[in-house]
């Protein structure tokens, strides 16, 4: 079995859905990193949120019981790495993999949400 292109078929919006614990301390916190914004919510008390900012969106979902996958649930591009490696560090979030620069043409590192959430945080290198 082989991975096809097709060359006729569009994409649009793709949108990583993450399961969370509580989902007004999560909104708050990738709000804080990224700038995201609420867009929409679903339920009360709330159970499902979409969160954007240009052309990124996160959905949230409220899950009591949710326990994190052992490797990364996404991977979003930036235009200022260090800037959210610093915001990172500074809220005491868990670093899994350290900023350094890639082999493959990026800047990038990994942390753990406040649920466990692995996210890959990347910015292409110049050159």
């Amino acid at each position: 079995m082989t991975c096809e292109k097709s060359a006729f078929l569009r994409l649009g919006r793709f949108a990583p859905t993450l399961g969370v614990r509580d989902i007004e301390a999560s909104c708050l916190m990738y709000s804080a990193l990224f700038g995201l914004e609420k867009v929409f919510t679903n339920g009360d008390p709330v159970g499902f949120m979409i969160l954007k900012k240009d052309a990124a969106e996160l959905h949230l979902t409220l899950q009591k019981d949710h326990k994190p996958e052992r490797f990364n649930v996404a991977h979003l591009l930036v235009s200022d790495v260090d800037d959210v490696h610093r915001r990172c560090v500074e809220r005491n979030l868990r670093i899994i993999k350290r900023l350094q620069d890639k082999g493959y043409g990026l800047r990038a590192f990994v942390f753990a949400d406040l649920d466990g959430n692995r996210i890959d945080i990347g910015q292409a290198l110049e050159g």
